[in-house]
Parts: C-alpha cells; sequence; structure tokens
C-alpha cells in the first residue's frame, strides 16, 4: 500500500538526512525533498503529494508561516512539523493551524515512519476497529431486542444504533453498512410490534407506566428547567432525528455545556401539526380539539394547522399555575424571521421563557414542496445529515445562539418529530375523503393489509379526534408507505427513497430533548 504514498520533506539541512529519506524509501514511500518555503509551496502548486514533513526553524519563511500557506492551497493535507523546541506559543500556533502530528529533533527514522502510518494507515485501521467493535456489538444489540424491551431500553437500543451508525459512516465501509442496516431494519421490524402493543394503554393510562411523549414533554422536560433570573430558553427545530442532532452537537458543544442529551416519544401521527400542537398545548390533539373547537383542524379542513401554538401555549401554562411569567414565542420560517432573532436576542433575555420555534425544512425547501427538495439533496442518510449540519453551521439560529452563549441561560432543545427514508410501498383504498399523507391515512372505509398498518378503528384510543363519524386512523410501519391503487406506478417510483413522517418507526417516533446551560 506504500509504493504510492508521496511525501514532501522540506528543511533547510536536507542532505544531513540522507539516511532517514533511504530508510523511508526502503519501507516503499516516495519522498521529495525541498530546502526551502518558498520552494515547497511552488513544489505543492504543480505535484500531488500525500503529506509533507515540515522543519520548523528555516531561513526566509519560517515552517510556521511555510504550514499557513500549505492550508491555505489545501486544507486537508497532512502536515507533521519537526521542532527543535517545544516552546509552548510554537505549538499552539502549530495547533491551531492545524498541523497533523509533531516530532522533536533529532528525529529517529521509526519515530518518522509511525508517524507516517499512524496517518496514511489511520482510516483503514479505523475501519478495522470499528468492524471488530461493532461485531461484539452486533450479538449484543441482537440479544437486548429479544429481551422484551422496555420503553426506556427501546431509547437506549435507539442511541446505540445512532451511535454505530455515525461510527460506521466514518469507517467508509459498504459491507459493514449493509449489515447494520438490515440490524437496523429488524429493529425497527420489533419496533413496531412493541409500538402496536403498549401505546393505545400510554395514551389511556393516567400512572407513570408510559413515557415522556409530546404531550407531557414541557411539564418533565421543559419546566423543571425555570430558574428565578435564569432565562430559559426553548429551542424547537421542525422534523430533527436523533442521528441529526448528533451531528450537529460539536457545533452546540463549542458555545454550551451539555448535561443531558435524553430522549422522548412522539406522539401519533409523527407529524407536525400533532406532535407540535401537543407539546405546546400539553394535551392529546383529542383534548385539544375539545378545548379550541375553533382553532383545531384536521386534515380534511382548510387552513393552517399549526397557527394556535403561541395561544396552545399560554393555556398550558396558566393550566400549571405559570400564567404569570414572562414568555416570549418566536416562530422562524424565512431567513428573514431568522435574521430578525440574531438583532434581538439580546432582548429576550429579560424574559422567564423564550420558545424559538424553527423550521429547518420547510426553510430548506421555500416556496417548493419539502421533498423535491430533499429528494434532490438528500438521497440517503449521510446527506441528509450533513444538510443539516451545513445548515445549522451557517444558520441565523446558531448566530442568535452564539451572541447569548456567554450570559447565564438555560437551553433546552428538541424537535416534534424524527423522520425515515421509505423503501416498500403497499397498497391502501380509500374514499375520495381519505387524507394524502404517506406514512398515515385517517378516513372511512379504508380497506388495508392489517400486517402492514396499526389501525385505529376508533381514533379516541389514540388520543386522536374523530373527523368523521366511522373515520379510522392508520399508520405505517418501519419504511414502508402507503399508496393508492390508481396510479401507483408513479407514485412508488416518485416517493421511494424520499423521507417522510407520519407513521411507525424508531427515526420517527424517539426524537432528541437536550439540556444545556452556557459554559
Amino acid at each position: 500500500m506504500n509504493n504510492t504514498v508521496k511525501i514532501l520533506w522540506v528543511d533547510d539541512e536536507i542532505e544531513s538526512l540522507t539516511s532517514q529519506i533511504l530508510f523511508l524509501e526502503n519501507k516503499g514511500y516516495t519522498v521529495s525533498t525541498q530546502t526551502n518555503g518558498f520552494d515547497a509551496l511552488e513544489f505543492l502548486k504543480q505535484q500531488i503529494v500525500d503529506v509533507v514533513l515540515l522543519d520548523e526553524s528555516m531561513p526566509g519563511i519560517t515552517g510556521l508561516q511555510t504550514l499557513q500557506q500549505i492550508k491555505e492551497l489545501n486544507n486537508h493535507l497532512p502536515v507533521i512539523l519537526i521542532t527543535k523546541n517545544e516552546a509552548e506559543n510554537i505549538m499552539d500556533e502549530a495547533i491551531g493551524s492545524q498541523i497533523t502530528d509533531y516530532l522533536i529533533k533529532p528525529v529517529n527514522p521509526n519515530q518518522v515512519w509511525l508517524s507516517l502510518k499512524k496517518i496514511i494507515d489511520n482510516k483503514r485501521l479505523v475501519a478495522e476497529k470499528t468492524t471488530s467493535a461493532y461485531q461484539q456489538e452486533f450479538r449484543n444489540l441482537f440479544m437486548s431486542l429479544n429481551d422484551n424491551p422496555n420503553h426506556q431500553e427501546w431509547m437506549d437500543i435507539y442511541k446505540k444504533l445512532v451511535y454505530w451508525e455515525l461510527e460506521i459512516q466514518k469507517s467508509d465501509s459498504p459491507e459493514m453498512l449493509e449489515v447494520f442496516q438490515s440490524q437496523k431494519q429488524e429493529a425497527n421490524t420489533e419496533f413496531f410490534k412493541f409500538i402496536s402493543k403498549n401505546y393505545k394503554n400510554w395514551i389511556t393510562a393516567k400512572n407513570d407506566a408510559s413515557p415522556v411523549m409530546s404531550h407531557t414533554l414541557f411539564t418533565n422536560k421543559v419546566l423543571p428547567h425555570l430558574e428565578k433570573t435564569v432565562p430559559l430558553f426553548f429551542v424547537l427545530i421542525d422534523n430533527l432525528r436523533m442521528d441529526q442532532w448528533k451531528t450537529i452537537q460539536p457545533i452546540f458543544a463549542e458555545s454550551f455545556r451539555i448535561h443531558e442529551e435524553d430522549s422522548f416519544y412522539s406522539i401519533l401521527p409523527t407529524a407536525t401539526q400533532y406532535a407540535r400542537n401537543a407539546i405546546f398545548a400539553g394535551r392529546l390533539p383529542l383534548d385539544i380539539e375539545k378545548s379550541f373547537p375553533l382553532e383545531w383542524k384536521n386534515d380534511d379542513e382548510e387552513g393552517g394547522k399549526n397557527l394556535h401554538e403561541e395561544l396552545f401555549l399560554k393555556s398550558q401554562l396558566k393550566k400549571l399555575n405559570k400564567g404569570d411569567l414572562k414568555v416570549s414565542y418566536t416562530k422562524i420560517t424565512n431567513h428573514h424571521d431568522g435574521q430578525k432573532l440574531v438583532d434581538n436576542i439580546h432582548n429576550l433575555l429579560q424574559n422567564d421563557l423564550n420558545v424559538i420555534v424553527y423550521n429547518f425544512v420547510d426553510m430548506l425547501s421555500h416556496a417548493r414542496t419539502e421533498m423535491e427538495v430533499l429528494k434532490e439533496l438528500a438521497g440517503d442518510e449521510i446527506s441528509y445529515r450533513s444538510l443539516t449540519s451545513s445548515w445549522f453551521e451557517h444558520s441565523p439560529l446558531h448566530q442568535s445562539l452564539k451572541k447569548i452563549a456567554d450570559k447565564k441561560i438555560n437551553l433546552i432543545l428538541a424537535t416534534d418529530h424524527g423522520s425515515t427514508r421509505v423503501k416498500t410501498p403497499v397498497k391502501v383504498l380509500g374514499d375520495k375523503h381519505t387524507t394524502a399523507n404517506l406514512r398515515y391515512k385517517h378516513g372511512r372505509n379504508l380497506d388495508y393489509d392489517n400486517k402492514d398498518v396499526l389501525a385505529f378503528r376508533d381514533p379516541r384510543e389514540a388520543g386522536l379526534p374523530v373527523p368523521n363519524v366511522n373515520s379510522s386512523y392508520i399508520f405505517a410501519k418501519g419504511d414502508t408507505f402507503l399508496c393508492y391503487p390508481s396510479n401507483y406506478n408513479h407514485y412508488v417510483n416518485y416517493y421511494k427513497n424520499t423521507f417522510q413522517h407520519g407513521g411507525i418507526s424508531l427515526e420517527e417516533m424517539i426524537v432528541p430533548v437536550i439540556r444545556m446551560t452556557n459554559k
């Protein structure tokens, strides 16, 4: 493998390193040499190399100045700095300029070789280590799945699956990814059985046997962190899966101290108008409809479905005897709103509670359908995560939060539901009033195969309103999506491999709630 590895060694006393260079060439490396920074930079403009060995103290431009210019040419090129002294300021500067490794003179040939091996073989070694660790974990996960897990254990299983998905992505091994995906699919199959068996009890039980869900999130995970004189920010980013949170976690960790990475269960349907309204109202959709008959809209009714979150929030706070709190509610659906938040964030520090709802997926898509944009930009989970990360890093939300990161605040980040990439079409028949969603439907006289869906013939058992007499709700499992027989092939081809929500999967239902404070 080494015969293709090209090294550039830059040192003003290069002739004294002949034996070192021979040693590396005998190991199969190709070594080019330069005696100063200027020539090295010219060489790098013409030639491709894999690693640069760079002397720190050279006449002309120093090693550190050369390093800076190398990084401007190619930010990803690994550079090993060789220095006479370990002076703190030099090391700080070098590390700040992203050296990959450093060695102290006099260097021993084996030292150089080990450093090169570490850099060049790193990817391969990471992949090997990840494979053997996942092989062990595979068995543990398999046993956990067959051990009749409860709702807390399911959250732990999903957390582990997310961890391994991200580790396997780093190791860049398609074979291992395939094994992992089949294990995740199996987990989703078992999870669907678990939800089918327990969901009705969670909704109807008035005891502690139920997990924290959308309608109990506020009382359990947000309000306990209200402190006198410390503003509490509750940030809800729509449609944020656990793996997407893990992708933006390092960006948050730069500014905030992360105390607790937890999760909760989104109610069914795992769709904004149900899950998010339940979070703010602190009630199930059935009870929201009873208390707010004019504001609640069913899928088949005209009008916006998420226009009254602030009203619902205020009624929940009143019900909890928190009506006298100073509260702000900000909803961001476009870049202009986002910029207003950046300008206004300091004023929010005077409130007890600030709710910020950020419609991330809507904003990606602007006027086009969410689906179209995600279909073009995010064909799989890896690109979806990458899209989330670059969106957040450059978003007004990140800018706003950075502006208050040095103030004493409490910050809770959560979402309303996740999404899943659908792959398997299943046929459903319904009359013309049946709703169009791909992961859940409600209507009269629905005809479906029982093994494909979880059905509630009486929606009230799932805490849902009854839109029409004889209306039932059905929820898709795993990676399936619900299609009508008419125009079937068109739908199948159009929607396959797109990210959808509303149904039952680990990705849609088990979602993050994170507690942070200023550092």
